[in-house]
């Protein structure tokens, strides 16, 4: 690798001068041994370098960009090209001055660099300290590491002695790569393998045959290559086999989060005891309070209204008229029985309910909703959409698709279409709460719990412009509830979806409360329900895997067990709220008092 850079020396040879002679300034008229005069172009100006370098560049460009927009003036016009004005020759000849000045700067840079490199080949590294230095930097950043970066080329022109360089990046900003012992030479030398780039680390896995053994290859390669411990993160007691090919891929370990039991929660007479993943102190404890108010009074009642998972591809024509004809067809109940069988026979639970169009010029969404058994259901649901697709495509030979999802289904988005149609389980979920309860459970009033509800789920979200968020903190239940049982976490966005209402009954004395969720999107199989700790919290449930007796029942019963959960944490915590015991009950559960400085040794 020939990495050189300027000599510290002048270029040119410099004259000795007289004791009471001064030397000559730089970017002045100087003279060689020859008596010659070394000219720079940038004495055309009595101007700093900088500023004559940038006052023609800048020339160049304004006066280049002047003509060619008189240019495509006079073609558009029918002008002779050849018919200057004098405006446009003023710029003709402003271009020419800085063409030349530029063509000077650089040329003239350029032979006398040529012509000193020739007298004493200014660009040789001046001794054996400075060229180790250079190869020592490049060491640093590693030509057999996959992080690897170039050093900067040398200045272009330099006449002026130059400091010694400096370490581009300390020890501090990049430290030494951890380097833990390897369990043999064969995974030494993988692991050499990877941190050089010679092996894809996604790839360990299917070379390897062994899933563990290649997460603690990749592991300790990513620690030597970034120089970051891992050690915090947990590498045994979890089968990496089971995520194959379906939940994670190039694992390194994997994360702990608690899981905290709240209930039982009485659900359409039956106690369901509901794991909940979480790190947010005072959760788990407040859903447990609203399951032991809900218990006490009675027990809550959960139904469910609709159960459909959507996909909704986007499809484009020539012409509106022709996307409208689609449009028709596959809204016309004929027709539809005939894409229902082509779309059911993708899959042996998924079962084609509707498709809902909407347009957008020539542009056509298909809004495709159909039952999935007891799995959540995308995959299932795209495979059926595909189907139908093929078929319409003999039907329709101008019909482009754009997208198999184009957005309009919605999924992972907060969107209108959920709120209103659905996605998934919509399901709604109340109880009775007496006033008895209130006091001494929830240790507010039933009157403080309505006006609550009134100006801060309904006019505060209304005031906000929320879309699906009208409660307190129904996200929070569903997502500690989705981690634990192996859901999507990222469809908490719209299963998230909830109203929550408050009424007083029984003349005032009692407390009606409801939540309405239009889109729970859960499942029992498929995803991350099938790990270990997952299945374990679904199988406490008992909604584990599929109901063969009645298909999708398991998941219809997870999503009213979702929804009553919601209703014991908008209860708990609503009920903090109007008894002003929101910040002491975090200050008392969510703070650790524990001595950190202890701990830490």
């Amino acid at each position: 690798m020939d990495l050189r850079r300027r000599s510290e020396k002048a270029v040119y040879p410099s004259k000795v001068f007289a004791a009471d002679e001064k030397p000559l300034k730089p970017h002045k008229k100087q003279q060689d041994d020859n008596n010659t005069l070394l000219i720079d172009a940038s004495d055309a100006l009595p101007l700093p370098l900088y500023l004559t370098n940038g006052l023609f560049f800048t020339m160049f460009f304004s006066v280049m960009y002047f003509l060619l927009s008189r240019w495509r003036e006079k073609i558009r016009n029918s002008t002779p090209l050849h018919v200057v004005t004098l405006s446009e020759l003023g710029a003709i000849v402003s271009l020419i001055a800085s063409v030349i000045y530029l063509l000077g700067f650089f040329g003239i840079g350029f032979v006398q660099t040529f012509v000193s490199r020739g007298n004493n080949d200014s660009w040789d590294v001046e001794d054996e300290n400075d060229e180790e230095f250079l190869l020592k930097e490049d060491s640093r950043c590693g030509p057999e590491t996959t992080l690897g970066c170039a050093i900067p080329p040398p200045p272009a022109r330099q006449i002026a002695p130059v400091a010694p360089p400096q370490p581009a990046m300390s020890m501090a900003e990049k430290p030494a790569p951890l380097v833990t012992p390897a369990a043999s030479e064969e995974d030494e030398e993988i692991i050499k393998s990877v941190v050089q780039g010679k092996m894809p680390s996604y790839s360990l896995e299917s070379k390897l045959g062994d899933c563990k053994r290649a997460a603690s290859i990749r592991k300790e390669a990513m620690q030597r290559i970034t120089g970051k411990s891992l050690d915090g993160l947990p590498l045994d007691g979890f089968n990496y086999e089971s995520i194959l090919g379906q939940c994670c891929e190039m694992a390194i370990g994997y994360v702990q989060i608690p899981v905290g039991i709240a209930g039982p929660l009485l659900l359409n007479g039956k106690e369901f005891s509901v794991p909940m993943a979480t790190t947010e102190g005072c959760l788990v404890a407040s859903t447990n309070r609203g399951c032991k108010a809900i218990y006490a009074s009675g027990g809550a009642t959960s139904i469910l209204l609709r159960d459909g998972m959507t996909r909704a591809p986007c499809v484009r024509f020539g012409t509106a008229k022709r996307a409208a004809e689609l449009k028709f067809f596959v809204e016309d109940p004929v027709k539809f029985e005939t894409l229902a069988n082509v779309f059911n026979q993708s899959s042996r639970f998924a079962r084609l309910q509707r498709i809902q169009c909407a347009m957008a010029g020539k542009n056509l969404y298909m809004r495709f909703v159909c039952s999935t058994g007891d799995a959540m259901g995308m995959n299932m649901v795209s495979k059926g959409v595909q189907n139908v697709l093929d078929y319409l495509q003999n039907e329709y030979p101008d019909m482009d698709v754009i997208g198999i999802s184009g957005n309009f289904c919605s999924d992972k988005k907060p969107a209108a279409v959920n709120w209103i149609e659905g996605r998934g389980k919509s399901v709604v979920c109340e109880a009775i709460i007496p006033e008895e309860v209130v006091k001494k459970v929830l240790k507010t009033e039933v009157a403080a719990l309505v006006e609550l509800n009134m100006l801060k789920n309904l006019t505060g979200s209304a005031m906000a412009g929320a879309l699906g968020g009208f409660n307190a903190h129904a996200s929070n239940i569903v997502s500690a509830v989705f981690i634990a049982t192996g859901q999507d976490p990222a469809q908490n966005i719209e299963s998230s979806h909830c109203i929550t209402m408050m009424e007083a009954v029984n003349d005032g004395k009692d407390l009606h409360i409801s939540v309405t969720m239009p889109s729970i999107e859960v499942g029992t199989v498929g995803g991350g329900t099938q790990l270990a700790s997952q299945s374990a919290c679904l199988n406490l449930l008992g909604v584990k895997g599929a109901n063969r007796e009645a298909p999708g029942s398991n998941a219809r019963l997870l999503a009213t067990i979702v929804a009553g959960s919601v209703l014991a944490g908008e209860l708990s915590l609503m009920s903090a709220i109007s008894a002003g015991q929101l910040v002491n009950s975090h200050m008392k559960y969510n703070r650790s008092t524990k001595d950190v400085t202890k701990a830490s040794s």
